[in-house]
């Protein structure tokens, strides 16, 4: 089979995609139980039993970020290099944060001290919401336009600073981001555990999710009313070597509805959001926590989804120069490379989708203080 080089840019598009839902959707209920560690568990032993539910999987949840990463270097040359500049010091705070989960789960429980234990679960705390917080923020500066411009050798040139991306929206999305993983994580703590963690899992379910949903809707409306996005007016063919400096871009208000403008089905994947998070609250009140969890994961693909649809072709808009602008069609690597990447893709994808099918199988049931009881020496 071969396919032509403006179809292998959307294919890319499309993978990328699937591989930032994995992480969302893998590592987000990880990131969400970090947010919830202090406060759901109120027990020494309570807490070990939220550590014990997602510590063996966390390390092959996080690589769906690191494959996410890799994906946009070997892909998205210009988008790496350029948002990997501009949200350098963004990233640093996030990674530092991450730093302290993989220290938290193995020494936490090494020691019988309290005061060691609760510096732990506080670091484990920022280890779950200041990735989630920062990965918001980011979003909505893509939303907002980065601050970078190509001068005419293609340098790029970031004119914005850390400070900047502390804006009104960015800070919205962060937070809407943090609510729908705590939501997510929730859920699937829910799931895990019973009792009385799981009652008040039940709890966080509720209140998170009908926080996500006021966010996700006054989200909307910002977008729609409030918010300047991007629109093409002419570029070369979609097929041609990639140079972002080739087109004419303009900035409009509500300009990032215009792809559900044109194609009306389209406010499907917006209106699942809606509609997915009711049904992980219903499911949760019933205990039909399987479904429940379903729901949410597909609540939270279809956040990504719409902000992706919102942007397309857009990939990393430039809010100094609109015309250096990244998009889908002048941000790709070479067709050999996209080939190359895709056969890959197409092979390793499903195995690692299968074997991470497997291991939560494997590891399926629920964690119980007894459970620790059992296994003082070895659990987390």
């Amino acid at each position: 089979m071969t396919l032509d080089y403006e179809t292998l840019k959307f294919i890319w598009w499309l993978f990328i995609g699937i591989l930032f839902i994995g992480f969302a959707v893998m590592d987000g209920f990880d990131l969400g139980i970090g947010a919830l560690l202090p406060f759901v568990a109120k027990t020494d032993d309570e807490r070990r039993v939220l550590l014990n539910v997602i510590g063996p999987t966390w390390e092959s949840n996080q690589v769906w970020l690191i494959s996410a990463g890799g994906a946009l270097f070997a892909a998205w040359p210009l988008v790496y290099a350029t948002a990997f500049s501009g949200f350098y010091f963004a990233l640093l705070l996030a990674l530092f944060a991450l730093f302290l989960r993989p220290v938290g789960f193995d020494y936490r429980s090494k020691l019988s001290n309290p005061v060691w234990r609760k510096a732990w679960d506080w670091g484990l705390f920022i280890g779950g919401v200041v990735p989630a917080l920062v990965f918001g923020i980011a979003f909505g500066n893509l939303l907002l336009g980065v601050p970078f411009y190509f001068d005419s050798d293609l340098r790029s040139y970031y004119t914005g600073s850390f400070w900047g991306l502390l804006n009104p929206f960015g800070l919205f999305a962060g937070i809407l981001c943090v609510s729908m993983l705590v939501m997510h994580g929730a859920i699937y703590l829910q799931k895990r555990t019973n009792d009385v963690i799981a009652r008040r899992c039940q709890s966080a379910v509720l209140w998170f999710a009908v926080l996500f949903s006021a966010l996700f809707a006054v989200g909307g409306f910002w977008v729609a009313f409030d918010l300047d996005g991007y629109r093409i007016i002419s570029m070369g063919a979609f097929d041609a070597a990639p140079n972002p400096r080739h087109k004419t871009v303009e900035t409009v208000t509500g300009a990032w509805l215009n792809n559900y403008t044109q194609s009306g089905w389209l406010y499907l994947i917006p209106a699942t959001v809606f509609v997915m998070t009711l049904c992980t609250v219903v499911c949760s009140r019933l205990d039909k926590t399987a479904l429940g969890f379903i729901a949410s994961s597909i609540a939270v693909a279809a956040v990504i989804l719409t902000a992706g649809v919102s942007m397309f072709p857009f990939l990393l808009p430039s809010s100094s120069d609109p015309n250096s602008s990244l998009t889908v069609w002048d941000a790709s690597s070479s067709y050999l490379t996209l080939t190359v990447l895709f056969w890959v893709t197409v092979i390793f994808l499903p195995i690692v989708i299968m074997y991470t099918h497997w291991v939560y199988r494997i590891l399926k049931g629920k964690i119980t203080v007894q459970t620790i009881h059992d296994n003082q020496h070895t659990a987390y």
